[in-house]
């Protein structure tokens, strides 16, 4: 990748404020430690400074949002076009007004939850089971242990590929099982949530039921991206992966976990190539065992290496 596109927006927008990177390695901004690099990184400083890219972005380029890199494959070619991912202050913050809490997507999930239980708000505990970002979770309708963000979601705020910013109402965000329909060019920058009244200890040994559970049954010190695959409707997906004989199959330096098999791991030194076409396998055998198709949950960015070089 050259500097092209990078020089060209330091030229249309000399007056961003953010950080803007050219050739920028992303393995180490994701769990599983794989991947190429983002044509440009963009860190803005703030809601602001986003729009102002994108106003001023060409249409053409491609823009591909990252948050804590935690259910992300980076392929081994890299990601053209523009890279944004959020974080710092202007990102980072959790405002709370009563039982509602006004919070920044680059805060991790996990954040939100201990937040919501010092201020004594049930009902977001779940997310301390969640190991990513608000921002993730608005995407995709993140939950665990039986809550999903759908549960507590006011409203949403982002800007729009144009640079405009944008609010959408919980009924706008069009949540269903770990998917939202609100338009695929908004990158939210905050959200507003509502929790309910509860006892701050009640709350607290709740998140710590989850923490147990998700460490007793998650190769949580592993380089790993979570939850790899959605649940069929009536199925869990480690159940069927399991069936087809696929706990602990190999390819690579990848592995399925012999601990939870809805879990890919970078067990030595895998390519992003080698994760993804282990993913691949382990569908291609459910399928055939049980007839299910099984659909990723982790999301997959960027362009394949050259042949040779993975």
């Amino acid at each position: 990748m050259t500097t092209q596109l990078h020089d060209s927006i330091r030229a249309a927008a000399p007056g961003l404020r953010g950080r803007l990177l050219a050739n920028q390695p992303l393995a180490d901004l994701t769990w599983f430690r794989v991947g190429g690099p983002a044509e440009v990184l963009f860190t803005p400083a703030d809601e602001e400074d986003l729009a102002r890219l994108l106003a001023v972005l060409d249409p053409a380029v491609p823009v591909t949002v990252i948050g804590l890199g935690s259910n992300l494959i980076v392929r081994d070619g890299g990601v053209p076009g523009v890279v944004v991912r959020l974080g710092g202050r202007a990102f980072g913050g959790i405002d709370i007004d009563g039982d509602r809490l006004r919070v920044g997507t680059a805060v991790p999930d996990m954040r939100l939850a201990k937040a919501a239980a010092e201020a004594g708000l049930d009902g977001l505990a779940f997310f301390r089971g969640i190991p990513g970002s608000v921002g993730g979770a608005l995407r995709m309708n993140a939950g665990a242990h039986g809550g999903e963000t759908t549960d507590v979601l006011v409203e949403a705020r982002g800007v729009d590929r144009r640079g405009n910013l944008r609010s959408f109402t919980h009924a706008e965000m069009g949540f269903t099982y770990r998917h939202s329909t609100a338009p695929e060019d908004v990158i939210f920058t905050s959200a507003l949530f509502r929790g309910r009244p509860g006892e701050r200890t009640a709350i607290e040994a709740e998140m710590d039921r989850v923490t147990a559970a998700r460490e007793a049954a998650q190769p949580i010190r592993e380089r790993t991206g979570g939850s790899t695959f959605k649940n069929p409707p009536g199925a869990k997906a480690w159940q069927l992966v399991d069936q087809a004989g696929c706990r602990g199959l190999a390819l690579g330096g990848a592995q399925v976990s012999e601990m939870h098999c809805n879990f890919l791991i970078n067990r030595d030194n895998a390519s992003a190539a080698d994760i993804e076409a282990l993913g691949e396998e382990v569908r291609r055998r459910v399928r055939e065992t049980s007839g299910v198709e099984l659909h990723w949950e982790i999301k997959r960015i960027g362009i394949d290496a050259p042949i040779g070089k993975a």
